[in-house]
């Protein structure tokens, strides 16, 4: 991830309905939510909300694809990986923090040290 691509993922990320709705669909995994449903859990008008999961999707952080008459949203893991990853990759000269891969499962381990 480049600095302009993370820029845009922090913008998107940086109004609370846009986070919480994104946390929310992190929390349902990789099946999603449809958008009626992220709209009646955050309490928010459907309106109101398609745009700030259109916000989202254009950022890259959501996905989403048709399922009937519902649109169903979910979190791309991917980008968030990448920009965490962006994050940490040059903290502290390495000291704090440890990024690894596990090949055989495809995930990746951060280990952040207690900074003093």
């Amino acid at each position: 991830m480049d600095i302009q691509a993370s820029i845009t993922a922090f913008d998107a990320l940086s109004q609370e309905t846009r986070l919480r709705a994104y946390r929310l669909l992190v929390q349902a995994g990789p099946d999603g939510l449809p958008a009626g449903e992220i709209s009646q859990q955050l309490d928010t008008p459907h309106n109101t909300m398609s745009f700030h999961l259109s916000h989202l999707s254009n950022a890259g952080l959501v996905t989403s694809r048709k399922q009937g008459r519902s649109v169903i949203y979910s979190a791309d893991y991917r980008i968030m990986h990448d920009l965490i990853r962006f994050l940490v990759k040059d903290c502290c000269g390495g000291e704090h923090v440890r990024v690894t891969e596990d090949c055989s499962t495809g995930c990746t381990t951060i280990e952040l040290g207690r900074l003093l």
